[in-house]
């Protein structure tokens, strides 16, 4: 699975898009997420895909957030 990667490619716009719709921003979380904990399974990484896998809201506009200020999604290493 390469999601991150694919993920990592696209323009800052097109990543702030994607993570703003509900549905599909939970579900690329979830993707680029567990890719990452697949090919690198840290605890940081493991962190990231339960708390991204919760679904809530709330950790998804921090993530918005977070992508717009350092260009990475929050807790992924």
């Amino acid at each position: 699975m390469s999601f991150d990667k694919w993920f990592d490619e696209q323009e800052l716009l097109i990543k702030v898009i994607l993570l703003i719709i509900p549905v599909v921003g939970w579900v690329l979380e979830i993707l680029v997420r567990l890719s990452v904990a697949m090919r690198k399974s840290t605890s940081v990484n493991l962190v990231g895909l339960v708390l991204g896998a919760i679904g809530n809201y709330v950790w998804q506009v921090v993530d918005v957030i977070y992508l717009i200020v350092k260009g990475e999604l929050l807790l992924i290493e």
